[in-house]
């Protein structure tokens, strides 16, 4: 996720760079045959571009609110994944009288929950905070994070028996698990649910075809200034898909993506400091983008 404004400026601009490029060399091609050839059927009516303009605009602001949606889900549901995380550290640390290899356990899962979701290879962060019993626990399943939820429940229904702790207090802390796996499911939805993609393939095509039929409306009126203006119009366009092609896939490698590694980070660091075990630090940026 970009952090730094003005990095993220550069970022933007950096992969506009190529669309621009594109566009602004059919725009000078169209005008030399133009102006230079003397190509009269390149003039085209600038109503209908223009109809088509507006309507595109409607479709991609409809698609791009749409795809923030998704962003922003993914993200209040990862809010409570740590905001879980932490509740079942405190209750380890209060109510079972103390377990830190279940706080290990719970710092290790969102580790692999973002691997799950991202289908990155978590498990050096996964093993390395994992108790050894439970990593033979959980060999083989093919959800991990839901594999790491199960066995830490079992520990804590055996912790609970051993210690004859009230049922309440037991479905105080299986409560915290439950909602840990809801947050779960609802983020594995979004990511196999993709955009429709009447809303993920058609404005790009539309956007495409705009952008070459564009200069041709504009050539009589313009003339050799044709690429500026007709290159900025159709970069905004472009931009505008862009943007909900990058927000509507939050989970996969980009720098508009959800910054789930620090925030896996952080979680462990709330959930390890109580017990003073060491920790690494948090996560810093790297050239204006939390990863």
């Amino acid at each position: 996720m970009i952090v730094d404004r003005k990095i993220g400026l550069f970022i933007l601009m950096r992969e506009s760079l190529l669309s621009l490029t594109l566009l602004c060399a059919w725009d000078v091609f169209v005008v030399v045959m133009f102006q230079v050839f003397h190509q009269d059927w390149m003039e085209q009516p600038s109503l209908p571009v223009s109809l088509i303009g507006s309507a595109l605009v409607l479709f991609m602001s409809v698609r791009n609110s749409t795809a923030y949606n998704r962003w922003w889900e993914a993200r209040t549901l990862w809010g409570a994944i740590t905001n879980n995380c932490r509740s079942f550290g405190r209750q380890a640390g209060t109510l079972l009288g103390g377990r830190p290899d279940l706080a290990r356990a719970m710092a290790a899962y969102p580790y692999a929950l973002r691997g799950a979701l991202g289908r990155w290879d978590a498990s050096a962060d996964v093993n390395r905070l994992l108790p050894p019993a439970m990593q033979d626990a959980i060999s083989g399943w093919s959800n991990q994070p839901n594999a790491i939820l199960y066995q830490i429940g079992r520990e804590v229904n055996a912790e609970v028996a051993r210690q004859g702790i009230d049922g309440a207090v037991h479905g105080q802390i299986d409560r915290i698990l439950s909602d840990l796996a809801n947050a779960q499911g609802g983020l594995e939805r979004i990511r196999n649910t993709p955009l429709a993609i009447q809303f993920s393939l058609i404005p790009r095509l539309v956007a495409n075809v705009f952008c070459i039929v564009l200069p041709l409306s504009m050539v009589q009126t313009l003339g050799w200034i044709t690429p500026l203006g007709s290159s900025l119009v159709g970069l905004l366009f472009v931009a505008l898909d862009k943007i909900g092609s990058d927000l509507q896939e939050p989970f996969i490698h980009s720098p508009h993506a959800m910054p789930m590694l620090t925030m896996a980070r952080t979680i462990e660091i709330d959930l390890l400091q109580p017990d003073r075990q060491p920790v690494e630090g948090p996560i810093a940026p790297v050239g204006g983008v939390q990863s």
